[in-house]
């Protein structure tokens, strides 16, 4: 996972202990106690911050938390002192569009990003712009700054470019400042909705598109180059984007600024390895986020989950593991096979985690799946390397049905073989889960597998009624792909929008190794995720219901639910210091979260019940948009404006 684990004695109070003794004490106090468990459990709302005029679309602490800036659709930037909650500087920032990004790049400046398609950065405390960027044809949707090197900001808009401005250079939009042209690669309409900065390795910089796929460029591959503009004012903007900007759509850099080993791509496995990506709902990533060490990446996928990928380890999404066809082939060549080596006994399961699985094969056995995937979860957080517990879990996941939750059951079946080889519901499970995919071929390599490695289950009647669908859906393929064959040679070449270098790294997407469900991400397209803490115990977003949920990172479980809007909640954001949680949404105000005293009163914006929550938040997200904005509506009860928020981002 990208992810030292220190050693039993380096945890609790020893290691703090042995920590100040070496003079590490603030890094380790802060990295463990910064968020903790009893800390979630304890946050409530300490105080709500009013003063916008329309929806709060994007927050962000200074350095050292002692400034939170908020921006909206009023067009202005209000800087908060957050402990006294009161006003600071309310600055009109000029721009003639929604605000979608503030950022600080020092105490005294700030730079924002908006629908207007400019970037501008100015002095807190008034006097001449730093910069007025209208490079961007589109809504800029994010911006991104290096921790420690103030100059360089980046923009992300819907025109398709990442372009990086440099505060040490005067400006001119005829300058060569385009890191990056999606329109190249993708087609011309292609957007970019986020990039983030890696604040480990600064030369990292991930962007998230209208599409499923995030894209991690290494910046110092890649050279600048300059945008084919239109000379006469007044004629820009949509005419530009469809005629000038589109020119070479799909068809790769003109420059070849962009080699191949400068960008690696990652998605979650379930969606990458799926031949139509033109599935209803559209996906697009509304948020990237780098863990505190640089090393893992999350993201925030709409109409999808939120998924955390390992950018150093990461591997790709394999159904059907080398041993199996290796295997297969020596079956089908009549080569005399090796036994496979006998597995490692399993060390029995601790009584408080045998506990857990018993409860949760009695949820399984009453179809109350998603409550049986949760405490599959927690058992698998505290014991992680007992095959019993993911095959188990694997066959409460193929039976719950959630967005993704098959693919994940294959996952888990492979952790489980990886453990004890010998383990037959995990390869009977393996098979089903990829028919459930509808992957008739793969399913037949892993059943031929399954039935050479145990003869004894070879003549079971599941085994025969699997088989019988396999055979169905083989013969199905082989017909549809005869009639593919007779379809004119290069019709598909001819169609293909994409670029060379798209459509050869779209393939090597990493898969992810954590994902986080229960959210609703369909309406907005700036929904952001964070991680909780220097340690990233604990990952926050907020939801189309108006709730913030909170989960835990190691088990991927719900472990706090609150009401944060009254329609939907758009961000997430920890103060860099303390358990204080800054949020906003469509509401006009900045709501701030912290541990709540512990005197018995119940904080009245929990939401008491998050499984039913993220129930219905999956059945929104699978709806077609009429029906959710009828559940948006019925979720929220009867008192509900009939009529869509007027200031909503997309």
């Amino acid at each position: 996972m990208g992810r030292r684990e220190e050693p039993a004695w380096a945890k609790g109070t020893v290691g703090l202990l042995a920590a100040r003794e070496r003079g590490y004490v603030d890094r380790q106090f802060q990295n463990r106690l910064t968020v903790t468990r009893s800390m979630i459990d304890r946050l409530g709302l300490e105080t709500e911050l009013n003063g916008h005029m329309g929806c709060v679309n994007c927050l962000e602490w200074n350095h050292d938390g002692s400034v939170l800036a908020s921006a909206s659709d009023d067009l202005h930037v209000i800087l908060w002192d957050p402990y006294r909650y009161k006003q600071l500087h309310n600055i009109a920032t000029g721009h003639t569009g929604n605000i979608f990004s503030v950022k600080f790049l020092s105490p005294d400046l700030i730079a924002t990003c908006a629908a207007d398609g400019t970037v501008r950065a100015r002095s807190i405390c008034g006097g001449a712009p730093l910069l007025e960027c209208s490079c961007h044809c589109g809504r800029v949707k994010r911006l991104a700054v290096a921790p420690h090197n103030p100059h360089l900001i980046w923009s992300a808009g819907e025109d398709g470019l990442i372009l990086q401005h440099d505060l040490r250079t005067s400006h001119r939009c005829t300058s060569a400042n385009v890191l990056v042209n999606l329109l190249n690669h993708l087609g011309r309409y292609a957007e970019a909705k986020c990039v983030s900065v890696n604040p480990r390795r600064p030369y990292q910089l991930a962007v998230g598109a209208n599409d499923l796929y995030v894209r991690l460029y290494d910046t110092r591959m890649i050279k600048l180059s300059k945008l084919q503009q239109v000379q006469s004012a007044g004629t820009r903007v949509a005419w530009e984007r469809a005629n000038v900007r589109c020119a070479r759509a799909g068809a790769g850099d003109p420059d070849m600024n962009i080699p191949r080993a400068a960008v690696t791509y990652y998605a979650p496995g379930h969606l990458s390895i799926e031949p139509n990506e033109h599935n209803f709902p559209k996906k697009a990533t509304t948020y990237v986020a780098f863990s505190h060490d640089g090393n893992e990446l999350l993201v925030n996928l709409g109409s999808e989950q939120i998924y955390l990928f390992d950018i150093n380890h990461g591997r790709r999404p394999v159904l059907v593991e080398s041993f199996i066809i290796q295997h297969n082939h020596a079956y089908r060549a009549g080569e005399a096979r090796e036994p496979s080596p006998e597995p490692e006994p399993q060390q029995p399961l601790p009584e408080s985690v045998r506990a857990l699985k018993e409860r949760a094969n009695e949820l399984v056995n009453a179809g109350n799946y998603a409550a049986a995937v949760e405490l599959y979860n927690a058992a698998l957080g505290a014991c992680p390397n007992h095959a019993i517990l993911y095959s188990n879990r694997a066959a409460a996941l193929m039976r719950r049905g959630w967005s993704g939750d098959t693919y994940a059951a294959i996952k888990d079946c492979y952790r489980a073989i990886k453990l004890d080889s010998g383990h037959v519901k995990s390869h009977f499970r393996l098979a089903k889960g990829l028919m459930d995919l509808k992957r008739a071929r793969e399913a037949h390599e892993c059943l031929l597998y399954f039935k050479d490695k145990f003869p004894r289950h070879a003549s079971s009647h599941a085994v025969f009624l699997l088989q019988k669908d396999i055979n169905v859906a083989l013969d199905t393929v082989e017909t549809q792909a005869d009639e593919a064959s007779s379809s004119a040679p290069g019709e598909a070449e001819e169609n293909q929008p994409t670029s060379v270098l798209e459509r050869q790294l779209r393939p090597a997407a990493i898969d992810y190794t954590q994902r986080f469900l229960g959210h609703c991400n369909t309406t907005t397209d700036i929904k952001e995720a964070s991680f909780l803490g220097p340690d990233a115990n604990y990952i926050a977003a907020g939801s189309d219901d108006g709730s913030m949920f909170i989960w835990c990172r190691r088990t991927g479980n719900i472990v706090r639910c609150l009401r944060g809007d009254e329609s939907i909640v758009n961000c997430v954001q920890l103060h860099p210091a303390a358990c204080l949680l800054a949020t906003s949404g469509i509401e006009p105000c900045v709501r701030l979260w912290s541990p709540r005293p512990e005197d018995g009163v119940e904080e009245p914006r929990v939401v008491v019940d998050a499984g039913s929550a993220a129930h219905e938040n999956q059945r929104r997200m699978r709806s077609d948009p009429f029906e959710a904005m009828l559940l948006n509506i019925s979720f929220a009860g009867a008192d509900r404006d009939l009529h869509s928020p007027a200031c909503r981002a997309s």
